[in-house]
Parts: structure tokens; sequence; C-alpha cells
């Protein structure tokens, strides 16, 4: 069975100009690895209408799953939702129960807080829309075919993941494993690295520099991570194997697992 694949939209001036670090990418790739449905790309892309709502169209054509974060609070900024009712050619409409939820909950608090037209933005989805709803916040994200909206707030967008994981359709777990060496660099090991991946084809394996620093700023100790990784197990225990067995033949003293920090 194929696995079904992603595609990331991160969506934000913020995260262009760089005021904004994102901090969504490694957790939705890690948890989307887990379930069986990997990453294949991740686009950032600006607070413009016609670029959302192209892309949008564009990769929700190409790949099984589309996750968006950011862009759904209630500046004038916050455009991702009525871009996706654009891109689906649906209007967008206030959801009366999302709206009714949030009221509830802004009521609630102590002082309570205004339900005004800012708000009601978040609460404004495209028709057909299904609201992702988690514990963090009253305001919901949402799925629209294949589309899943979520919020750019690193533990809010976690929560909203959470809640969908478990209706997506995955395939086999990617798993990996990670071997390191201190003193092995990239170019010593090209020739035998890629002899290695050529005997597991299937699986993808790369090559990561690492520095530990020392005192004063300077930078010593440096090595490589070899990481192995695909959804046969088994083969990606061979392929650890003949990492491991390649270092050694080098002199040098592979370790199992990520270099320390």
């Amino acid at each position: 069975m194929t696995n079904p694949t992603a595609c990331l939209l991160i969506i934000g001036n913020e995260v262009l100009s760089g005021r904004t670090r994102d901090a969504n990418l490694q957790f939705l790739a890690t948890r989307l690895g887990e379930i069986g449905i990997p990453l294949r790309e991740v686009r950032v892309i600006p607070d413009v209408p016609e670029t959302i709502i192209g892309t949008v169209n564009e990769v929700r054509a190409k790949f099984d799953h589309v996750f968006t974060t950011g862009g759904i609070g209630p500046t004038h900024d916050d455009i991702t939702s009525e871009c996706i009712a654009a891109a689906f050619g649906v209007p967008w409409v206030v959801h009366e129960e999302s709206r009714a939820l949030m009221a509830e909950d802004y009521a609630r608090r102590d002082p309570p807080v205004e339900m005004n037209a800012a708000r009601l933005r978040m609460a404004t989805l495209p028709e057909g829309a299904v609201p992702i709803r988690c514990s963090i916040t009253s305001a919901p994200g949402f799925t629209m075919g294949n589309v899943h909206v979520m919020a750019g707030v690193p533990r809010i967008m976690q929560a909203m993941f959470e809640v969908i994981a478990p209706t997506l359709r995955g395939g086999v777990p990617v798993v990996s494993r990670t071997v390191h060496a201190v003193g092995v660099f990239e170019g010593n090991i090209a020739e035998a690295l890629e002899a290695v991946q050529k005997r597991f084809p299937a699986l993808d394996i790369g090559s990561y520099p690492f520095y530990r620093k020392v005192e004063a700023g300077v930078f010593s100790g440096g090595g490589v991570a070899l990481v192995a990784k695909g959804t046969d197990p088994a083969s990606v225990d061979a392929a650890a194997e003949a990492i491991t067995t390649m270092l050694r033949g080098m002199g040098a003293q592979p370790v199992e697992g990520e270099p320390p920090a």
C-alpha cells in the first residue's frame, strides 16, 4: 500500500519577514510520519489572497492532505479562512454553532469578553467546513475537503492536530535510526554512504554534520549523524547496521542515537 502524502502551507507575512520563527514544521513532520502520512512539501506564503487561493488549489489537487498554519485570528491580516472559501468556491459564512460556543466562553470569563466583530471573524468559516475544536481555545480550526486549517500558535496548532489525527487515513508509520560518530566528516564518507544508499533504495539515508561548542565560542569535536528512514523497520535496522559497519571500517567509533547537544 502506498502511503498518503501531505503538504504544509505556513501562512503569514510575519514568518517571511523573520518577525516570527516557525515552530510548527518539526512537530507536524514528526507526527505525520508516525501515522504514515509523510510530509512531502512545505511552502511559506504571504498574507496575499491570490497567493493563498492559488497555492491551496494547486496543492490540494497534488497531495492527499494539506495542512495550513496561521491566519485564522481576529485581525485584518488573518485571511486564511476566507481564502479557503474562495479556493473551494463557497460562501464564507458565520458558523452558528461556533459563534454560540465562543460567545458562551467569552461570557463566562472574569471579566467577560465582548463577542465583537473582530472575534466573530474566527467563527466565520467556509460553508460546509467541519470545525476542529480543541480544549485550549473556543475559536475553531476547520477541515474543508482534504485541507486542514489550524492556528499558527504552536500549542493551539498541536492541540488541533491531535483532535484530527485519529480521523486521518494514514499508512505504514515512518521509522528511523540514527548513528553518529565524532571526528568523521561528510567529505570522507560520501562515497561509502552512497553505496549504502544504493543497497537500500527504498529508504531515505541522510547525513547531518554537527559541531560541539567549547569555551570562547570555538567549535570543536565535530562529526556526523547518519539517519536511515523508511516504512520497513527491518530494512531501516539493516541500513543502520551497514552504516555502523562502514564507520567502524574507517576507524571511527559509531554511537547509536543523536549526538549530544
